[in-house]
């Protein structure tokens, strides 16, 4: 049995099969995973019901398994700030949101480098997230697996 905080098998595998640099896109329940992602990344679907799973639990659960380089977020099309922002920022708060419009948070989340695509009930709008996986230098890497065995 595992005892880190992210335990989903399928999350897990392709976590372990991306590398530094290699992208996770979060999305809300509106998301159009078939158009707007890469075809070849991992898919998986937490969206069980509306609300459920939220793209926050999801966040929460990848900063204790990945280092997280950078974050993206999609632009409202008004260009006001979605409140779910403060809340990546509170779950990531060494790292800014670099804010794209929707357009070319498109184009990113198609591209190659994205390894990896969670599906979430979230109902908030703009709920999504674009992480950069980071590097997990030898000194983290010993400090990780002694907290995993602890």
């Amino acid at each position: 049995m595992l005892k880190t905080r992210l335990i989903h098998p399928e999350i897990l595998c392709a976590l372990a099969m991306a590398g530094h640099r290699a992208k996770v896109l979060i999305t809300d329940g509106n998301y159009p995973h078939s158009t707007k992602s890469n075809p070849t990344a991992t898919k998986v679907f937490l969206n069980l019901a509306p609300g459920c799973v939220k793209v926050t639990e999801v966040l929460d659960a990848l900063t204790h398994a990945i280092p997280i380089e950078s974050a993206e977020v999609m632009q409202s099309e008004d260009g006001t700030e979605p409140p779910i922002w403060s809340e990546f920022r509170t779950l990531l708060p060494e790292i800014p949101l670099t804010e794209r419009p929707l357009p070319e948070f498109y184009q990113a989340a198609i591209t190659s480098d994205v390894a990896l695509v969670i599906a979430t009930g979230e109902q908030q709008p703009y709920a999504n997230l674009l992480l950069t996986i980071g590097v997990l230098w030898p000194t983290d890497a010993v400090h990780n697996l002694q907290a995993i065995i602890k």
